[in-house]
């Protein structure tokens, strides 16, 4: 049997993959900050393991609890929206330490196993914001961006050790708790400043009236990993969902 450590299972997409790995017979380890165990379905096949992506010593300790792995899964993170103006050297750093260093230290945590068995695959969740450059989402974008680049050349590295890495990039999913944990995040920061009133509402109404058809699902998501784990001539970049495929380059 096939395991796979997921990051960022609480809810939204890790939860999602989750589960789809769970439904396939694969032995999912699902890593949340809080564990909570109501979030996916009972199973002899589920690990649930405390992890926060930021501390060596929690990925050290996960790592080891996890056991032998075939697949690592990178999706945990923290969104935010604001002007470059109304976000604070501290806040920067926090995302950056999140999203991207904390997708690199999980993937140099697992690199010794894989490396030694010549067999593995690593998949990074990142975004479709990577894709077009948006307004307000700078830092973002920022922290994704270097995600991408990094995964790129890991793939280059470790390709002769019979490892693979994959970036899955997913559109804008309303169904899941991102954007209302990432409002909360900028009200606890102060908000938006004053002087981008203007442009913070026009941004919210181009949200409001995106084509509820044209956005990404958490099964997308669980699709495009799927895929970049199962299939070796998966692509590098798989985009997940309407909206991030209607980005991708031709």
């Amino acid at each position: 049997m096939k395991t796979v450590l997921i990051t960022g299972c609480s809810s939204g997409f890790g939860a999602e993959i989750a589960r789809y790995f769970l439904s396939r017979d694969w032995h999912v380890v699902a890593t949340m900050r809080k564990p909570d165990p109501s979030v996916l379905p009972s199973s002899e096949r589920l690990t649930i393991l405390p992890l926060d992506v930021t501390s060596e010593e929690s990925i050290a300790a996960a790592i080891d609890a996890a056991g032998p792995l075939d697949a690592l899964v990178n999706n945990a993170g923290i969104g935010w929206l604001n002007a470059v103006e109304g976000t604070s050297m501290a806040m920067v750093r926090q995302i950056f330490e999140a999203n991207t260093i904390g997708t690199m230290a999980l993937c140099q945590a697992v690199l010794p196993q894989f490396r030694s068995r010549k067999s593995g695959v690593i998949v990074n969740v990142t975004s479709s914001v990577t894709l077009k450059p948006l307004t307000l989402l700078a830092v973002y974008t920022a922290s994704k961006a270097a995600v991408n680049a990094f995964t790129e050349c890991l793939a280059l590295e470790v390709k002769d050790f019979g490892v693979r890495a994959h970036i899955v990039l997913p559109g804008r999913s309303p169904e899941t708790k991102f954007s209302e944990t990432a409002r909360g995040r900028i009200g606890a920061a102060g908000g938006f400043p004053e002087a981008y009133a203007g442009l913070v509402e026009s941004v919210f109404a181009n949200f409001a009236s995106q084509d509820p058809d044209e956005i990404t699902k958490s099964v997308d998501v669980a699709e495009a990993v799927w895929r970049a784990v199962n299939d070796p001539a998966a692509p590098m970049r798989l985009a997940a969902g309407k909206d991030a495929k209607a980005l991708m380059p031709a």
